[in-house]
């Protein structure tokens, strides 16, 4: 056998294993995947325990809360951790107990904490207005313009491309 042969059957036997690791590991994932499907469809969400498990979070965080001056529960940096440690901790007992994380219930009562404490956090509403007609003009011609010039475009490039066939 000269050396290009065995080159070539090294290449193939080589790319039998790649193929063969792939898909093991492929497999390996789907058995997963279908354990985790499994165990989910075991799992049902409790809302009695996840309702109490969700006033535990809450009732850390206020008691996280109490440490921080309420001058300041509008100020996210002087809150963030305890903000995290909450949104966690949702989500963590949510999944432990076989809930979707978010969901009605917990949304629920994340808005209740919400309103709670950051209730008084916007100053003043915020009133929208209609654009300048000088923006709405702008706005409304310059994706017109550019669609016509791409329309021109395609078909100036349709036309060249006879000639330069």
């Amino acid at each position: 056998m000269d050396a290009n042969h065995l080159k070539l059957l090294n290449v193939f036997a080589a790319g039998i294993l790649v193929n063969t690791l792939m898909m093991s590991v492929l497999s390996a994932t789907e058995e997963i995947k279908l354990t985790f499907m499994h165990k989910s469809r075991i799992l049902e969400c409790n809302k009695t325990v996840l309702q109490l498990e969700m006033e535990k979070c809450g009732e850390r965080f206020k008691t996280d809360m109490e440490e921080v001056d309420p001058q300041n529960w509008c100020n996210l940096t002087h809150f963030i951790g305890e903000y995290h440690f909450f949104s966690a901790c949702t989500e963590d007992n949510a999944v432990r107990i076989g809930c979707f994380w978010p969901n009605p219930l917990v949304e629920h009562y994340i808005i209740h904490i919400h309103k709670q404490f950051f209730s008084n956090c916007t100053l003043k509403s915020v009133v929208w207005g209609d654009p300048s007609e000088d923006t709405l003009i702008i706005l409304i011609l310059v994706p017109v313009f550019l669609t016509l010039a791409m329309i021109a475009l395609v078909v100036w490039c349709s036309k060249r491309s006879d000639i330069l066939a």
